[in-house]
Order: C-alpha cells, then structure tokens, then sequence
C-alpha cells in the first residue's frame, strides 16, 4: 500500500475527516472513496482510526493507507461499432450514449476499448494497458464521432494535435431558454471545491478552456439549439460553460440545478426524459492525418434519442 501523511492545515478545523481527506488528496480520492478508506481502517488520525465524521482540528497528523488498484484485464467485446472513417492507423467511430470509453471504477468491462479490440485486433502498448488506441474521450452519456489510433505513429500524432488545439471539434447542445445568437466563455476549468464529481470554473487549480457557441436553432424561449465549438478538451467543459452562462444542457442534472429537474414541457419532455441524459452530442471532427497527412473530416449522424427530442420540440412550435 502506498502511505501518505498530512498535517491539518490551519483554517480546515471543525471540518468533517472524510471532506478533508477528499480534499487534500484531491484528484486521486473522491469523498465516497475517502469514506470507504476510514470505514476499511486504511486512515488514522493522531495514531487512532477514525470516523468519516470526526471533526478535526488544525495540526492533527493524518495518515492514510491506500490500497494499489485492482488489475482490470482487457478482453476484446464484439459490438456494433458505426464506423465513420478507418485505415491501417486509426478509426473514427460514432460513440452512443450510454458507452463508457475505457475500463474506470464500475466498468471493467462493456467499454469502448474491448470493442476497439474486438474489431481491430490487438492494441495493446498503444496508448498505454488500460487505455489502448484512446487519445481524447466522451462522457459516458454523450455521443458522437471519436477517433482512436491503431498505430504507435498515430497515436503519437494525435496525441500532439489534440494537445496543440489543432483538432477541429463541434458539438450540437441543445440547452434550456434562449440565449443570445452569439457567445464564448474562457475560464479556467477543474475540480469542484466541493463537489469532487463535478468540474467548475471557480476550481482553485484549473486548466484554461475556451468554448463559443452559435444559436442554430431557438424553441420558443424554451430550448434552443446550439453549434458549439471548443478549442481545448477540459473534462466536461462545454457542460460547465454553458451552465455557467444560464444556459445548461437539457438532461444534464449535475450542471442544471432546477431547470433541468423540471424538464422540458410537452412532448419534448417525455422525449427527453425517455432519453435520460444530456443532450450533447460530438457532431464534426476535422484534423490532420497524423501518417498521411491527408486532412480528415467526419460528421456524426444524431442519435436516435436526440432526434427525438427535436422533433417533439419543433412539433410542440409548429
């Protein structure tokens, strides 16, 4: 087990043991992680075990014991992968919704990574053990086009270009109200001060992200669609910015606060909540072959739940 000490820091008094401990171990531990840890008697504090909600006090030694993770083996899963594009060094493919892109906590299996292996062979050294090919990623209820590398040059490649802001991306968000035609937020986006599994802008060590945003189509003042381009890759960014500037995507409860827990009204509503996510949806992508160097662009059909969605709401304004 690999062992960390801390001191409680002054002004963190008074404070529950498993917020802190999530806190200062901030990315590596969430809080449910942090309270399984205390609850295994992996954590001490002043030489003792403790309970997750002991108040501690400034100058208290902590000790925190954690186990190495589980070894998760890859096994190739056939699965009806839409392929958009694909040559001997990478595949572009069209995620839906509800896909998990690499083995994490609670999904070993059932990714995106054991159907690429299914489908293209082995990728194994590719991008590292857990993470075959993979060189940028979806949220699990976002869709859209997706590229991963079949070759070591291509991963190396697609790597930089993701890296450098040279991947074209637009994505389709179809957000609550109405806002203005035009608009673009730049922030510094990470981890939530409190909520450690949500991203936020008021993150005490976030990484910059710049998004804008075009109205394609408005509902009444009640949705509207958006053409949304990104030129970095934060962890749910586009979720973030434009929850942040009032206008959160439909279906995305961790972003949406009251507005999302009401719905959308009419049939656009049953639509959305059969749907049961966010409506986001990664439409174009468009960068640099990174062997070839041909210039490669695809677009990514909607999925079936999001069309429906829209239809409901241009039959709810008709």
């Amino acid at each position: 087990m690999k062992e960390h000490r801390f001191k409680i820091p002054p002004g963190f008094g008074g404070r529950r043991l498993d917020t802190i401990l999530a806190e200062l171990m901030a990315p590596e531990l969430s809080r449910a992680q942090a309270q399984r840890l205390i609850k295994e008697g992996l954590v001490t504090l002043e030489g003792r075990e403790a309970r997750a909600s002991l108040k501690v006090a400034p100058g208290q030694r902590l000790v925190v014991l954690v186990p190495p993770p589980e070894p998760i083996e890859l096994v190739p899963e056939p699965m009806d992968l839409a392929v958009l594009y694909e040559d001997p060094d990478l595949i572009v493919i069209n995620k839906p919704p509800g896909l998990v892109v690499h083995p994490a906590a609670g999904h070993a299996s059932g990714t995106l990574v054991s159907g690429l292996l299914a489908h293209c062979g082995d990728l194994a050294g590719i991008g590292g053990k857990l993470r075959p090919g993979i060189v940028h990623r979806l949220d699990m209820d976002t869709s859209g086009a997706l590229v991963a590398a079949k070759s070591d040059q291509a991963h190396r490649g697609l790597v930089a270009a993701f890296a450098a802001g040279v991947v074209d991306k637009t994505y389709l968000a179809l957000v609550h109200g109405s806002p203005p035609a035009k608009g673009k937020a730049e922030s510094a986006i990470g981890r939530h001060p409190v909520d450690r599994k949500r991203m936020s802008s008021k993150a005490k060590h976030g990484k910059n992200a710049r998004t804008a945003w075009q109205v394609a189509r408005r509902f009444g003042d009640q949705a509207s669609l958006l053409r949304v381009k990104i030129a970095t890759g934060r962890t749910h960014q586009i979720r973030v910015h434009l929850s942040e500037a009032g206008f959160p995507v439909c279906g995305d409860r961790p972003y949406g606060g009251r507005r999302v827990r009401g719905g959308l009204e009419g049939r656009a509503g049953a639509a959305l909540k059969e749907a049961g996510r966010q409506m986001l949806h990664a439409l174009e992508l468009g960068f640099d072959h990174p062997v070839s160097g041909a210039r490669i662009e695809v677009t990514a059909p909607l999925p079936p739940d999001f069309r429906a969605v829209l239809r409901a709401l241009e039959s709810d304004h008709a």
